[in-house]
């Protein structure tokens, strides 16, 4: 019987959709995987999220079906910055397990450089899972893109493996002259066994969900689902739905955050009508507004490296509206297939997109169609085939 390969996972914090990933690498017959967390935000207890402007706890278990360690954080201030996730424990862990394998994932706080150049010295193969789009490095700061470059360019000559999450994700590796044999496809996947099933489950009760917000069967229903912030751009969807201006539409905005006041009131002193914000929704309560809606638009700009909630919607057989600033974009959006890309705030653009679907229902039917296919390949078991790949290049598995 072939060995067990130990594998161990450093990351921030327990989230939503890495935890369903975790649960099927520890069932694996060729995995013994452990993950180390950094940061107990919304585990234990609610936490603050700033950028919402409100506590949360996500409302499914994260850490069921896998092996899992908090590392004690010395941090003043715990959070996703930089120094937000100190955590020296790591080295310890590291050195006494001997793991075959380190994923980490991103390089964005300095306990994830205590498991690098740890992982260096017991001579630990480290496999790095990074989201950085290669098309939004040109819109940062010039200097700190410099000295990021210099600091990235000696780590990755000590990485073994990027498994990388999509085609500008690939593109940005590559431009740091790393050879394709090292490069590993392993996709920004969310649930699509548990969203595929809440669609089948949910479909028959549309127009049910529909009524409890106050919108007519027969409307077109938009879908926006995100945080209410500045990088998210919501009030180019709003603004775009205020030139539809016609009685055949609803746009339902889920999320929250700072710019949720300056939204509604714009709303309001435009009179636009069948307008709903829902506010935040957590994980189990998501499903039934994919369910109710027609169209999904992501409008994001600069720092959206995925965008998720596509996925989602894809898994909801939904034509997809996104910026070309949206991370995947080139993955999971193919213009006049299954949606369109704009060119990120180009609202005459955005009209122009959504005013076609929203006359088309055969075109958003098979829009739809086309991205229940898309998402196939975009799974958790495309994520172990990755990661297997590498590990049996790098660990003779």
């Amino acid at each position: 019987m072939r060995q067990k390969k130990k594998v161990a996972i450093l990351t921030s914090h327990p989230i939503q959709h890495q935890a369903p990933l975790f649960q099927k690498l520890a069932r694996h017959p060729e995995i013994d995987l452990i993950v180390y967390f950094c940061w107990d935000f919304g585990f234990y207890k609610e936490s603050y999220d700033p950028e919402m402007g409100r506590k949360l706890k996500w409302d499914i278990p994260l850490t069921s079906g896998y092996r899992y360690k908090f590392l004690k954080n010395f941090s003043s201030k715990p959070s996703s910055e930089f120094w937000g996730q100190i955590n020296p424990s790591i080295i310890a862990e590291l050195v006494k397990n001997k793991y075959d394998a380190l994923i980490v994932f991103g390089w964005n706080s300095f306990a994830n450089w205590l498991g690098f150049l740890t992982a260096f010295l017991i001579k630990t193969p480290v496999f790095l899972r990074g989201e950085n789009p290669l098309n939004q490095e040109v819109f940062k700061n010039q200097v700190k893109t410099k000295i990021k470059k210099t600091f990235l360019a000696l780590l990755f000559k000590r990485i073994s493996a990027f498994l990388y999450i999509g085609e500008e994700n690939r593109k940005f590796y590559r431009h740091y002259n790393l050879p394709a044999s090292r490069l590993f496809f392993c996709p920004y996947a969310d649930d699509n066994e548990r969203y595929i099933s809440e669609a089948e489950k949910l479909k028959s009760q549309k127009l049910r969900f529909k009524k409890e917000l106050g919108i007519a069967p027969e409307k077109v229903v938009i879908l926006f689902v995100g945080k209410l912030i500045d990088r998210k751009r919501p009030l180019d969807l709003i603004r775009t739905y205020e030139r539809i201006n016609n009685q055949d539409t609803a746009l339902v905005i889920v999320g929250d955050g700072a710019l949720r006041s300056e939204l509604e009131d714009y709303a309001k002193s435009c009179d636009l009508k069948n307008i709903c914000f829902v506010g935040f929704k957590n994980l189990t309560e998501l499903p039934k507004y994919y369910a109710l809606a027609d169209i999904l638009v992501l409008p994001s700009g600069v720092g959206e490296t995925w965008g998720l909630v596509v996925n989602i919607a894809m898994c909801f057989k939904m034509p997809i509206i996104v910026s070309d600033m949206v991370g995947c974009g080139p993955d999971l959006v193919k213009n006049d297939l299954n949606g369109y890309i704009f060119p990120v705030g180009n609202i005459d653009r955005l009209f122009q997109c959504l005013d076609d679907l929203v006359k088309n229902p055969a075109k958003r039917m098979a829009f739809g169609e086309k991205s229940f296919e898309i998402i196939q390949d975009y799974s958790y078991e495309k994520n172990i085939d990755g990661i297997l790949k590498a590990l049996k290049l790098f660990t003779a598995i």
